[in-house]
């Protein structure tokens, strides 16, 4: 299947070419390994280059504390994965690549050319120098029951019947279970359990979430931008986590930037409560006083509508969501429609499906794995990327720590090689 190497040569297979699997493979290959990258699409980097179609999302330019914290329940495991490889050196290796990068107005980096292709392409070109093979439509099948999880014996299934593979040591760089047509559909995970290894069940997260609409609001204003608000929801502790910016209305509920970097606690609401509240700031740079003010001021014989555009702007879809989301009562009363302005709950019911998610959160567990990412149960099998259980928002996060839990998992799979060889008798 493959040309020959010679015995010296360390052979590792990666299975899975997304960013993961693809940076380990680099820092791998630049260590004199001889790698084989297997992936059961046509092509690497498919989700990749999904993210990008919009402007590719890098990393982001936050201080290093802030940066972490955007990791939420897990920053513990993952502070040092950014340890190796952090936004600035994210960026830098990007550089390498003749890629050129800047910030952009929300401190989001993103390419010169704000697209994922030119950079894959150039990747690619780099790995395929560096002597890196590349297997395509060549879908894992797993360890069958009641053999061992190990490097050795890997099975593919290829459209020239099953092939397999031996290696020194596997990454496994399998993704979650969302956009399962570009690759990652999460289909692991039930053979990873059949052989005892824990991983918490995939969930979606950077997602969508219903909402009952109205069939006039839905009609009147699905796909409509929603700018300039804050959203908060209270977790377990009753403290609310608030973000500023903007989402959209579908014709199911919300989706966007801004109900991505809540989503994991509002599908934790969820889970816990059977629904979440989101509470809209549909004015977050004015102060209750100022609302108080604008609402109450004397309105003649305009309609409370043309009142409220008028002294506060507020039109279009934020003037349907007060509509939507505030009791009747509220108008009649205005200094608690003031404070709906500032305080609109909308209660969301339930999140999108999973493969209509950004990412997911779950998979395996970090007690299942050492420091090096190797599976504890199977010697030589190391995981990376998005089927850990971890999570993070959109902003570049996610893609960071993807790329640096490869660098981490190369450096576990040359330290493991090492000390095989130095074991081995002569």
């Amino acid at each position: 299947m493959t040309a020959a190497t010679p015995r010296d040569v360390p052979c590792v297979a990666v299975i899975g070419g997304g960013p993961a699997g693809l940076m380990a493979a680099e820092r791998l290959a630049a260590q004199g390994v001889q790698v084989d990258v297997f992936d059961a699409m046509p092509s690497v980097g498919r989700k990749f280059l999904m993210a990008g179609r919009g402007g590719l999302n890098l990393t982001h330019s936050e201080a290093a504390a802030p940066f972490l914290a955007r990791y939420g329940a897990r920053a513990a495991q993952l502070a040092p994965w950014l340890q190796v490889m952090d936004a600035t050196a994210l960026r830098e290796w990007a550089h390498q690549l003749g890629i050129e990068t800047f910030v952009g107005s929300s401190g989001r980096v993103f390419p010169q050319e704000m697209k994922a292709a030119p950079l894959l392409r150039a990747w690619l070109a780099r790995l395929r120098a560096s002597g890196v093979r590349f297997h395509m439509r060549h879908r894992w099948l797993g360890w069958p029951q009641g053999t061992a999880v190990s490097a050795g014996a890997l099975r593919f299934e290829t459209p020239e019947g099953v092939h397999t593979k031996t290696a020194d040591a596997v990454v496994l760089a399998l993704g979650g279970g969302s956009w399962a047509k570009l690759g990652s559909d999460g289909a692991w995970v039930a053979g990873l359990q059949a052989h005892g290894i824990d991983v918490a069940p995939l969930r979606p997260a950077n997602c969508g979430f219903d909402v009952a609409w109205s069939r006039h609001f839905s009609e009147r204003y699905a796909g409509q931008p929603v700018k300039s608000v804050a959203m908060s929801c209270a977790g377990e502790t009753g403290d609310a986590r608030a973000r500023q910016g903007e989402f959209v209305v579908s014709e199911s509920g919300i989706e966007g930037s801004l109900v991505y970097a809540l989503s994991a606690l509002l599908r934790d609401r969820i889970d816990a409560e059977g629904h979440a509240v989101a509470m809209l700031d549909l004015a977050p740079d004015w102060t209750l006083d100022k609302v108080i003010a604008a609402v109450t001021h004397p309105r003649g014989a305009r309609s409370m509508s043309s009142h409220l555009q008028s002294r506060m702007g507020l039109t279009g879809v934020k003037a349907g969501l007060l509509r939507e989301c505030a009791p009747a009562e509220d108008f009649k009363d205005l200094a608690r429609l003031a404070l709906r302005i500032k305080a609109l709950p909308l209660t969301l019911l339930r999140a999108r499906p999973m493969d209509e998610a950004i990412s997911t959160a779950g998979g395996v567990s970090f007690k299942s794995v050492t420091d090096g990412l190797m599976l504890r149960s199977a010697p030589g099998v190391f995981c990376a990327g998005e089927m850990l259980d971890w999570e993070a928002p959109t902003g570049g996060y996610l893609l960071t720590a993807c790329m640096a839990s490869g660098v981490v998992a190369a450096k576990g799979v040359l330290d493991y090689v090492a000390g095989q060889r130095q074991g081995r008798p002569r």
